[in-house]
């Protein structure tokens, strides 16, 4: 089984650590040369903005919506991967780090229960949400292209409370059929 553990909103929940009074409000970040929105969070997206648009078109829609913007700050943003990074490897015996806020834990040699994978899915969530401060996102699967959609969905139904578990073939089936070819990541945008 493999797990996929994303960073929600990363760079705008690193921010919010260190401004906790930010917490449910709108958060962009900006580019190296604070020319365009690199990320954001849900309240943000809500807002009417998007990653890519460029912040001199919607510099004033930020300041009417109380949007707060910040310039990017990558070192920051390393050291935050580089803690949750820390736990991920008291879980897994081996790990992918697929980009600053996602990774995927292997578990191929252990023999375990779906509710163990369950347990270690939320018990991460809960440790890094106290620990570091990010909330993430835990998908599970017997595939990385599985477990990356898995993830992707906790952050569509929230009722998945951060985990989502697809080790059954009918589970699989049946979000593959709904799911859009595009967003299938490693082949919607390249077929």
């Amino acid at each position: 089984m493999i797990l996929h553990a994303d960073g929600n909103s990363f760079y705008a929940s690193c921010e919010q650590i260190y401004r906790p009074d930010l917490r449910g409000k709108p958060v962009a970040v900006l580019s190296n040369n604070d020319g365009i929105i690199i990320a954001l969070n849900k309240e943000a997206k809500a807002c009417g903005i998007k990653r890519g648009d460029p912040y001199f078109k919607v510099r004033d829609i930020c300041q009417w919506r109380g949007i707060t913007v910040f310039s990017s700050n990558y070192t920051l943003y390393a050291d935050i991967s580089r803690r949750i990074t820390s736990i991920y490897l008291e879980y897994a015996p081996d790990i992918e780090e697929y980009s600053i806020d996602e990774s995927f834990l292997f578990f191929d040699k252990c023999n375990w229960s779906i509710k163990d994978y369950y347990e270690i899915g939320h018990d991460l969530k809960r440790r890094i949400a106290k620990e570091v401060g990010i909330p993430i996102c835990v998908g599970a699967a017997p595939t990385k292209t599985l477990a990356k959609i898995a993830s992707k969905l906790c952050k569509q139904y929230p009722r998945l409370q951060g985990g989502c578990y697809m080790h059954r073939p009918e589970d699989m089936e049946k979000v593959l059929r709904k799911y859009p070819i595009e967003d299938v990541w490693g082949i919607g945008r390249r077929t």
